[in-house]
């Protein structure tokens, strides 16, 4: 089965945007085909299947033989470890005991309990900020707070490399309203203020600005610069919404994310988050000033339409926050583990650097990504290939994601797996 580009061998999901039929099952029967084909000669390693607990080293049925195998994980998010780690365990099932799995309904009316109070009067003290809401996910809170604070005059300036979510609230929102929006270049501060400075001459009398950036990118780990960011916030007088998802629990003097690292959390307007990264669960939250937050629970939509997160998951976080505040250990082994394993990458002649959990080791053309990676997966390495059009293709690459649970062997183990395919594949040289 061939894909539209005349190759099925090298297909990307750029090749399938445009496909059409006078039936469903005809727009999306060439793509179906193609990954079939691809999964059964194993050139994809997308949804593998773990057996029991997600920790530092996981049990895999392999997609080809079926066969069941030990490999080191380094493609989760779970930086500290906190999806297995005791306390938060032994608080989750106490939790489903005494209350069971759900709420019922949602936050604004039976769906609120004390467990949901507390977390967010946690994650609110973390971020250094009033209040806070819960949403069923990180992706909600983004098409929370565009939805409901965005209004027609207003101003969006944000990163090139906001997440997906941003994106798609943007847009919903725009749909409606009218309202201007502009990215600047990744990180480019220069770039941001000539777009401050135009949005603030072009400006209605009710018109408002806000700019969107992340607090750690999540293709490369790389950090905002959110000092300066917030200089020229306050310069032109608009609104900053950092989405930390990758950064929150993670960095900063107290796990507050990059807010808490440059100690600018005071001057951030919303900090925006995710439970499926540090907390090792699922949900979402943005924190901010107690008036901010009393609009959103009434007019943003994805808080008010969905039911609330069960309790369970509000127990695992809150517990997580906890560990946060009180085993500041767990960060700074994490810490450790990033720069040991960096330096191991770096003698054998990759240029990789990381600020945070995230380590990137790209992948330039002509080396074939999906092969080196199955090769990886072969020798008992769990990571994530990022590859075009997620990325551009000279910018794929292999994602690493390091735990604070990782042993010394396991980052030797897996950087003498990096060495050894690297070199099978033309990464390293031999």
């Amino acid at each position: 089965m061939t894909n539209p580009s005349g190759n099925s061998e090298n297909f990307t999901l750029h090749d399938f945007y445009k496909i059409s039929g006078s039936t469903l099952e005809e727009r999306v029967a060439p793509f179906s085909d193609v990954i079939r084909d691809y999964n059964a000669k194993g050139y994809t390693m997308y949804s593998r299947e773990v057996i029991g607990s997600p920790g530092p080293r996981v049990s895999v049925r392999d997609p080809l033989t079926g066969t069941i195998r030990e490999m080191i994980m380094m493609g989760s998010n779970d930086y500290l470890g906190l999806s297995h780690h005791p306390l938060v365990k032994n608080r989750v099932i106490e939790t489903v005991q005494n209350n069971g799995v759900g709420m019922g309904g949602p936050p604004l009316l039976n769906g609120m309990s004390e467990t949901h109070r507390k977390l967010e009067r946690a994650l609110a003290r973390l971020k250094s900020q009033e209040d806070s809401l819960i949403f069923a996910s990180g992706f909600q809170a983004n098409l929370g707070w565009t939805n409901a604070l965005l209004r027609s005059g207003d101003v969006v300036i944000f990163d090139e490399l906001n997440h997906a979510s941003f994106f798609d609230g943007l847009a919903a929102t725009r749909a409606t309203r009218k309202i201007r929006a502009h990215s600047f270049a990744h990180n480019d501060l220069s770039d941001l203020e000539e777009m401050l400075r135009r949005a603030q001459e072009k400006r209605g009398a009710d018109g408002q600005i806000f700019v969107m950036v992340e607090g750690v990118y999540s293709m490369d780990g790389d950090l905002c610069p959110l000092a300066q960011v917030c200089d020229l916030c306050e310069k032109y007088g608009a609104t900053l919404v950092v989405d930390d998802a990758h950064g929150t629990g993670v960095i900063g003097e107290h796990g507050g994310g990059a807010s808490d690292y440059y100690g600018v959390s005071e001057r951030v307007g919303l900090s925006v988050g995710t439970f499926s990264k540090t907390f090792g669960v699922t949900g979402g939250f943005i924190s901010a000033s107690s008036k901010v937050v009393d609009y959103l629970r009434f007019f943003s939509r994805s808080y008010i339409f969905s039911a609330h997160l069960p309790q369970s998951i509000a127990a695992a976080v809150l517990t997580g926050c906890e560990i946060i505040h009180e085993q500041p250990e767990l960060r700074q082994k994490l810490r450790n583990n990033v720069e040991y394993f960096v330096e191991g990458l770096r003698r054998l002649g990759l240029e990789v650097n990381s600020t945070s959990a995230i380590v990137p080791i790209r992948t330039p053309q002509p080396i074939d990504l999906r092969l080196l990676n199955r090769a990886l997966h072969e020798r008992g390495l769990f990571v994530n290939p990022i590859e075009y059009p997620a990325v551009s293709l000279s910018e794929q690459r292999i994602r690493v994601s390091l735990m604070a649970t990782h042993t010394q062997a396991d980052l030797d183990e897996a950087i003498g797996i990096i060495r050894d395919c690297g070199r099978e594949h033309g990464l390293i040289a031999r």
